[in-house]
């Protein structure tokens, strides 16, 4: 069951979990007790496997140092709270998530689960149009590590009231479900990390496809994402053609090379097929200012579309800042994104 899914029908189970971890949490917190050697086993192992790019996201999502990151054997409990709580859209239950988090109405569009044919693969994905025949012009939305929740959900409602056919497909489906974990070093670690890039870009393709034989333009076809999301933006604005606008919001341009993940945005300037628009928290504490500095000075270098693209990155704004069910949401910063998305989209689409 997907995680937007969880959240609709299962609401109050959620709430429940919440409220039983914030028990445990408080034990913690205080000293009373709570064994955070439950929730350090699993940072652990990706430090001793070198998975240096991981920890720098979980840095970036939690919004903690890079010694709380990587300190597994003696983690702070503040690191240990954090990492045991996760932040998922579970969490979005706890009143300081909820009075931020932003609910679009439905009404007038045609939104929903659909389901994508990749190669015989049937991959689930959450698609939001105005009603009509259209065709409208296709946006891909592509989500952070947490999967196709209602946050996620809720930006393809927005986007679709702007008059676009907006897309998330499930991404991590075929190895596993990211609403099943409270513990974000876990969740990297047992699915994210074992996510080819290759396999996304076919299942975007596939979801393009799908889009155009069910009333969207793919001449006019533009993809945004969010954190892991953001990396991902970058990529398929390398890969596909048909793309004509990027918006990465706080995706990471710099990285190891793995046989999953062979290339990383700064390597793909001169492949750039479409302007991308960068939107960056000044305070993120996964993704550097040096390394969106080099990502700048290999776009200057880079194809025609790379010298268009374009960073805004906002001071003292952390990581997620766009994130309106959790903490990191800081509104003003997340306004301004989406007006310069708008503007981005009627510019190149």
């Amino acid at each position: 069951m997907t995680a937007w899914r969880v959240t609709k029908r299962k609401g109050d189970q959620v709430i429940q979990a919440v409220a039983r971890t914030c028990v445990q949490i408080e034990k913690i917190m205080s000293g009373d007790g709570g064994p955070t050697h439950r929730y350090t086993h699993y940072l652990k192992p990706m430090t001793e496997t070198g998975m240096k790019d991981f920890q720098l996201d979980t840095q970036g999502l939690l919004n903690v140092s890079e010694e709380a990151a990587t300190q597994h054997a003696g983690a702070t409990r503040r690191f240990a709270l954090q990492a045991a709580l996760g932040v998922g859209y579970a969490a979005a239950a706890m009143p300081v998530m909820a009075q931020t988090a932003i609910k679009t109405s439905a009404q007038g569009l045609v939104s929903g689960e659909v389901t994508v044919d990749v190669n015989g693969f049937k991959m689930p994905a959450f698609r939001s149009a105005p009603q009509g025949p259209g065709p409208w012009p296709v946006v891909l939305v592509i989500s952070e590590i947490f999967g196709v929740h209602e946050y996620i959900a809720d930006v393809t409602r927005r986007l679709a009231r702007m008059g676009y056919m907006a897309i998330a497909p499930e991404l991590f489906v075929r190895q596993g479900d990211p609403s099943a974990y409270g513990e974000i070093a876990k969740l990297q670690s047992e699915v994210i990390a074992k996510v080819p890039d290759a396999q996304v870009m076919s299942d975007l393709d596939a979801t393009v496809a799908w889009a155009g034989q069910h009333g969207g333009d793919t001449r006019r076809l533009a993809i945004t994402g969010f954190c892991w999301g953001g990396r991902i933006t970058w990529l398929y604005a390398a890969h596909q053609p048909l793309v004509k606008a990027g918006i990465a919001w706080y995706g990471r341009l710099v990285g190891q090379s793995s046989a999953l993940t062979p290339r990383h945005p700064v390597e793909l300037v001169a492949s750039l097929k479409a302007p991308v628009l960068g939107l960056y928290g000044g305070a993120d504490t996964g993704i550097s200012q040096e390394s969106v500095d080099t990502m700048k000075q290999a776009l200057a270098q880079g194809s025609s579309a790379a010298k268009t693209s374009t960073f805004v990155v906002y001071p003292d704004t952390p990581h997620a800042f766009h994130a309106d069910y959790r903490p990191s949401y800081r509104e003003a910063a997340a306004l301004d994104g989406w007006a310069r998305l708008q503007a981005w989209l009627q510019k190149y689409l």
